[in-house]
């Protein structure tokens, strides 16, 4: 008789947990289910929004029957995420909650608690994405750990795991996991792999799963002037420069015509405007990240040879990939120039790096290049602009 592999699945509350839950024990393995409670949060009527998320994940467990267990990491999501969000916000920038969470906390912190304290052979998650091995090979790996370096030594992990976008290509999350470790993602199974959110919610259905899902972020305002970008008049004011995201509407009181975001000045407070939605202002085709995560090779061999690599770009989830040009640099960071100016590019995002439907990996975008037209006009350098560093040579 062989060996019956313990998994420990990541519950949410959620329909996509709840059914990767499910497939798992069809599957035969020994199944424990564990909630994450991140963040306290009170909705409208004064309930913890998460309290409920842990009742839903706990029924699923009595339907399935199979352990259930509740871990919190709200100091560490506060300490590693939430405080990381004000300050980027601080910044100018505009950070993305989930990949942090991701990288921090699901696949870190609960990666090692399912494997270390629970004793679990893999971990799994809801998530629509799929590696390079087979469900086998995940229970056959083991951690390694080893000392902080720019780059991981190319030798070091043979074979390394890839991540590849998920059967749906709609709902694919390979976005969100652009920043996973190669020791984590070597023992996570992604159960939904291979499915379609429609078709897990046929099964979620037929299984009689249910779910709610609510979450809440603040900051306290900070006042400051709205300003036109074409002649520096002052347009109206606003109640924090840190909630307006690159290219969206702002609303003026007292402006007829719409405006839209262009830019923002953290040390005045300034949120600069442009009285259109294309206007040059928004559109660049250059952007540096700070060091770049690589989740497999690191970095990819082309790049590692030749300082230069082209494969395709998105900084919005479900965006459309647009090809462009990698360049490294010494510091691990890396220059990415777009075929074609992209509008409202964000300062603080995950510029994401594809290669085929593999996830290369993801870097946060820190300093735009000079604003283009979509005709490929120059005018001016974002006011985010930080020092540049040195190429690879």
């Amino acid at each position: 008789m062989g060996v019956i592999r313990h998994v420990v699945c990541a519950m949410s509350g959620g329909v996509d947990s709840s059914v990767a839950a499910l497939l798992l024990k069809r599957r035969g393995y020994n199944v424990t289910g564990v909630f994450m409670k991140n963040w306290d949060s009170l909705d409208e009527n004064g309930v913890c929004a998460t309290e409920k998320d842990c009742e839903d994940a706990y029924k699923v467990c009595q339907m399935l029957d199979i352990p259930f267990h509740q871990v919190s990491y709200v100091k560490e999501y506060w300490h590693e995420v939430f405080s990381n969000l004000l300050k980027e916000y601080e910044k100018g920038r505009t950070p993305n909650p989930d990949i942090l969470c991701n990288k921090h906390i699901k696949f870190n912190h609960f990666h090692k608690y399912a494997i270390i304290t629970l004793g679990a052979d893999a971990l799994a998650t809801g998530h629509y994405a799929r590696t390079s091995q087979e469900e086998e090979e995940v229970f056959q790996q083991t951690p390694k750990t080893g000392p902080l370096v720019l780059f991981r030594n190319r030798f070091e992990v043979r074979n390394p795991v890839r991540l590849h976008k998920g059967a749906d290509l709609v709902k694919d999350q390979t976005f969100f996991l652009s920043q996973i470790s190669q020791d984590a993602l070597r023992q996570t199974i992604f159960p939904l792999a291979g499915l379609t959110k429609d078709f897990v919610k046929k099964m979620a259905a037929e299984a009689g799963f249910h779910h709610v899902l609510k979450k809440k972020e603040y900051l306290e305002p900070r006042p400051g002037n709205f300003v036109s970008i074409e002649d520096g008049t002052v347009m109206g004011t606003h109640k924090g420069w840190f909630t307006f995201t690159l290219g969206q509407r702002a609303r003026i009181g007292g402006q007829r015509d719409a405006w839209f975001v262009v830019d923002k000045d953290i040390n005045t407070g300034d949120v600069m405007v442009a009285p259109s939605t294309n206007h040059p202002s928004l559109f660049r085709d250059t952007l540096r990240t700070d060091r770049f995560h690589w989740i497999a090779e690191e970095p990819p061999t082309q790049l590692a040879r030749t300082q230069m690599m082209e494969c395709h770009f998105r900084f919005i989830h479900q965006m459309p990939l647009t090809p462009c040009t990698v360049t490294l640099n010494m510091d691990g960071s890396v220059w990415i120039s777009l075929a074609q100016p992209l509008r409202a590019l964000t300062p603080g995002q995950f510029a994401v790096l594809y290669k085929g439907d593999e996830c290369l990996g993801s870097g946060k975008i820190i300093q735009l290049g000079p604003m283009t037209s979509p005709s490929s006009g120059v005018g001016e350098t974002s006011q985010l602009k930080e020092q540049t560093p040195e190429p690879v040579r």
